[in-house]
């Protein structure tokens, strides 16, 4: 495979793997492609992202390939986070929230076979508010991130710690997990999070 083929490939494969990244093997094996080949297309892509002055980036960390914004944008992504028509945590955030509270600590993966679908959006709008947080990696291919509760999530739900949570039996499979999630939040106090609630101090 020539390496402009390969390319908008990898983009593909980096933006589907999300925050968890991957390494060079996965990525080779995916292509079945020889490994330098592989690193000398991420570099190629790395390069037409800054000569192009796009609003991404692949950076490599710890051996793991991964699709980051600019950090000089960060105030705008700040904003946005802030911004009023983001104030209340949709019914997506909502759903992955009471998957982490109860399964923690859980990937970024197995939230999604509970959601059915992905969850990209959801995690990044709860890590912002620093809902959740990143809490280490699963012993698993690729090392996924695996994802927690924050102390600001007790706070915001009036809890104490993780045992005030109602009964674990409301997640066990995903029949109607709407609805589940509805039955989570009034269960809590039926509290609709705002932007006062978590914004970061």
């Amino acid at each position: 495979m020539e390496l402009g083929d390969m390319k908008p490939i990898l983009e593909g494969l980096l933006f589907a793997a999300g925050d968890e990244g991957l390494d060079l093997k996965q990525m080779a094996e995916v292509l079945e492609a020889d490994p330098r080949t592989v690193r000398e297309a991420l570099e190629q892509l790395a390069d037409d992202f800054a000569r192009q002055n796009r609003g991404i980036q692949i950076v490599e960390l710890a051996g793991t390939y991964q699709m980051t914004t600019r950090p000089e944008h960060a105030p705008y992504f700040q904003r946005l986070a802030q911004s009023p028509a983001r104030a209340s945590l949709s019914q997506a955030a909502l759903e992955t929230l009471a998957i982490i509270a109860y399964k923690q600590p859980i990937t970024r993966v197995e939230i999604e076979q509970i959601r059915g679908v992905k969850s990209d959006r959801a995690l990044q709008t709860l890590l912002a508010k620093e809902l959740v947080r990143e809490v280490g990696r699963a012993e698993a291919l690729g090392r996924p991130i695996l994802y927690g509760t924050t102390k600001r999530f007790l706070d915001c739900f009036g809890l104490s710690d993780l045992s005030d949570l109602p009964d674990a039996s409301l997640l066990e499979g995903a029949a109607d997990l709407p609805a589940e999630t509805r039955l989570f939040m009034e269960r809590l106090g039926e509290k609709q999070l705002t932007i006062e609630d978590v914004a970061p101090e």
